[in-house]
């Protein structure tokens, strides 16, 4: 059953989608008339999910539970994307992944921990619960940081994207990246919404970072799947990658998040460099 905050979160993250959905989009015509709301009226929103309007103030208060035809019918009222409608339906609960997290640190798949060592000028590292860095290979250690000097429970990656650290450096258009890591950080939220850990990540990070916090107000939410960015080396500048992550089958909860170069390209020389000698 959905417990009383995760349907608060639910009723904000409807809040938030509502505001952005403008009245064209919600095949609304205005006649040029202000409105004095951004996006839609919850009556609207009620009107083309075919429900009532009180029922719908409901859901947005936090004080009911809604059906999955409701929530589907939502997600097309609101425009929501795939990843929007993931996180929907789990903060209702409706989806597998909101089970009870064990407290214990996680420990790398063998497997996985073979694959990094086999990835000699890939630089790569595993992040399970939470973000926590889990593992990595020596290539993302010249990259980043020697993650082996880096505190256990500082050892996170969103921690790492948000305090004063080489990871937070490293990352050349770190405004972007930083809003995607939340996102990411907010999916995994709605997965577990009873992680106290988790939980605590993000209390002491909105009180250390003001762009944390008004990105993780923000609702946005995003999968973590791969992309494209510029990272930054002390020693050799700009690197141009591609980002990917692989997801383990033997534990979901671990995955494999690697930065390759295009074939040719200073990047990829860079990504060599960086195998070989440590950047030097």
């Amino acid at each position: 059953m959905v417990g009383e905050p995760q349907l608060s979160r639910l009723g904000e993250f409807l809040k938030k989608r509502r505001a952005e959905v403008s009245p064209e989009e919600g095949g609304l015509t205005t006649g040029g008339r202000a409105r004095r709301v951004p996006g839609l009226r919850r009556e609207e929103v009620a009107q083309r999910a075919a429900i009532s309007t009180d029922y719908y103030t409901r859901l947005e208060q936090g004080r009911v539970q809604a059906s999955e035809p409701v929530l589907a019918e939502l997600a097309k009222v609101l425009h929501l994307n795939d990843d929007q409608r993931i996180y929907l339906f789990e903060l209702a609960g409706k989806g597998a992944a909101t089970r009870p997290t064990p407290e214990e640190r996680q420990k790398v798949q063998l497997q996985l921990r073979r694959m990094l060592d086999d990835l000699n000028t890939t630089p790569a590292f595993v992040v399970g619960r939470r973000t926590d860095i889990l593992a990595w290979n020596h290539t993302a250690a010249a990259l980043f940081c020697d993650f082996g000097r880096i505190p256990e429970p500082e050892r996170n990656f969103v921690w790492q994207m948000f305090t004063d650290t080489p990871i937070r450096r490293g990352h050349a258009r770190w405004e972007e990246s930083g809003r995607i890591t939340v996102a990411q950080l907010r999916m995994e939220a709605a997965r577990y919404p009873d992680d106290a850990q988790l939980a605590e990540l993000v209390r002491e990070l909105s009180e250390r970072d003001t762009h944390f916090r008004q990105w993780w107000t923000s609702h946005d939410v995003q999968t973590r799947t791969g992309g494209h960015t510029t990272l930054h080396h002390p020693d050799l500048g700009e690197i141009e990658v591609d980002w990917t992550t692989l997801l383990c089958a033997e534990d979901p909860e671990q995955q494999l998040v690697m930065w390759t170069a295009e074939p040719g390209t200073p990047a990829q020389e860079a990504l060599r460099r960086l195998s070989v000698s440590g950047g030097e």
